[in-house]
């Protein structure tokens, strides 16, 4: 029997983590939405060329990764951000062209993980599933969960404040203050951002998908 909570009667739908992606109907596309590491560093990695490995990126991204390593392999996953909104909704909507029918997307903000391993909420990842969300009614795909339409609105209402609000978050003053998942990112010879810079919206027209274990360019 279908779940009240798996939002399988609209084409569009939200919800945080890996219980989250759990939780919602199977989708077509999820899009995995980790804006202050995951999405944004490796969609600025494709965008000059390279491919990054999932397995890699377990080892500095217990968030973002989780949620791809989750997702059902008949599913194609992308990476969201502030930094590439506009491109994940191209991509999106390329998806459906290419499967010639109506397309289920689940956007799931990947949200931070505590000191007990309990999900918390992020309003960075927030700001940047509801970038994609409204991105996505700009072009048409908008029948939409309640939960991406908050999300969306959100985004509308505060997107003149979001470089002040990314930057005022309690991830990226913990990033400020230093991770050790930081130093594992630069060993496997990638860039992190801060927090303004990934918060600046539509910055690159990169969007990665997971193709054999490796993000590579959505073309």
């Amino acid at each position: 029997m279908p779940s009240p909570f798996d939002q399988s009667t609209y084409q569009v739908r939200l919800d945080w983590g890996v219980a989250g992606l759990r939780r919602l109907a199977p989708s077509d596309v999820i899009v995995v939405v980790d804006v202050l590491r995951f999405s944004s560093v490796v969609a600025e990695a494709v965008a000059e060329g390279a491919e990054v490995p999932l397995a890699g990126a377990l080892e500095w991204s217990r968030n973002g990764a989780a949620v791809a390593a989750a997702a059902p392999a008949e599913a194609t996953v992308l990476l969201g951000s502030l930094r590439n909104a506009r491109a994940v909704a191209a991509a999106v909507q390329a998806e459906q062209e290419r499967r010639q029918g109506r397309t289920s997307v689940a956007i799931i903000p990947a949200g931070e993980l505590d000191e007990a391993g309990e999900l918390r909420f992020a309003a960075e990842d927030l700001l940047g599933a509801g970038a994609i969300a409204a991105a996505l009614t700009d072009r048409g795909i908008d029948h939409t969960a309640p939960d991406a339409a908050v999300a969306a609105e959100g985004f509308r209402a505060l997107r003149r404040a979001l470089r002040h609000l990314v930057g005022a978050t309690g991830s990226a003053r913990e990033l400020a203050a230093g991770v050790a998942a930081t130093e594992r990112l630069t060993a496997a010879g990638l860039t992190p951002f801060a927090p303004v810079e990934a918060a600046a919206l539509d910055a690159i027209d990169a969007v990665p998908v997971l193709r054999e274990g490796r993000f590579v360019r959505h073309t």
